[in-house]
């Protein structure tokens, strides 16, 4: 049996050649727009009470306004906000900020990560390191 399957988008997507048997729930999560604008406010906020040395301080915020920028257009621009989170992301673990960090940075950062599905990807694996 051959599957041709274009582009799928959704939370939980199964394609099965056969019988399928699934014990329990399966859940996905769906992150908007809005939701994306929100998490870029929260890590603003986050960031700016951060206590960040002010070489990483003035980093993080030019990576921050790179990805507002690329979520904030009508048609937002993902491989551009995920290259900026990422950028953000990889100094603030290098720092140390993110290991000693409350849900105020990393919550909102994984939010963004969902929201960029598979280009999100390498984000939350930076994250994962963290645990």
């Amino acid at each position: 049996m051959t599957f041709n399957i274009g582009g799928q988008v959704g939370g939980i997507i199964n394609n099965v050649a056969g019988d399928q048997h699934i014990v329990g729930d399966q859940h996905g999560a769906l992150t908007t727009v809005e939701d994306a604008h929100r998490a870029v406010h929260s890590l603003r906020k986050a960031l700016a009470a951060a206590d960040l040395d002010q070489v990483t301080a003035i980093a993080a915020d030019a990576q921050m306004s790179e990805a507002a920028t690329a979520i904030s257009t009508v048609h937002p621009d993902r491989p551009r906000a995920a290259d900026a989170l990422e950028r953000l992301t990889q100094p603030l673990i290098t720092a140390g900020s993110l290991s000693s960090a409350t849900t105020a940075l990393i919550t909102p950062l994984r939010a963004l990560a969902s929201w960029l599905g598979t280009l999100g990807q390498p984000i939350l694996h930076l994250l994962f390191t963290l645990s």
